[in-house]
């Protein structure tokens, strides 16, 4: 009775994980142009909340910081004026060996290194100990 219960199990799990992948590769049709555009609308719409919000937080912060700034000379604080930061420029180029877009290093070997002949001393200058 005990294998028969295993077996049972098993099978049971067997039959389940072929139904879930069989699920898991299955493949959406692609949306309708009507779903497309609501996609585009809804993408659009979080964006524009976003940077909403984004303009909200600047605010605030440029707020509190202004409060603060206020206050830290009354209370003897050294106060520096606020950093302007520059305007964010275009990403530099990534410059990679793996990807091919950088010549190689200068310390990559070019060339395979020699083999020397038995008995040969060693290029640190110590001597060889004798091998056991």
């Amino acid at each position: 009775m005990m294998k028969y219960t295993r077996r049972l199990r098993l099978a049971g799990v067997a039959l389940a994980a072929a139904c879930w992948s069989a699920m898991a590769g299955a493949a959406l049709p692609p949306p309708t142009p009507e779903q497309a555009q609501a996609a585009a609308e809804k993408k659009a719409k979080a964006d524009a909340q976003a940077q909403q919000e984004k303009q909200e937080l600047l605010a605030t912060m440029d707020t509190i910081a202004a409060r603060w700034r206020s206050r830290a000379a009354v209370q003897g604080y050294t106060v520096h004026p606020p950093v302007q930061l520059a305007a964010q420029s275009a990403p530099a180029p990534v410059r990679s060996e793996k990807l091919g877009t950088a010549p190689p290093s200068a310390d990559v070997k070019q060339a395979a290194t020699p083999s020397l002949p038995a008995g040969t001393r060693p290029a640190s200058g110590k001597p060889m100990r004798p091998v056991r």
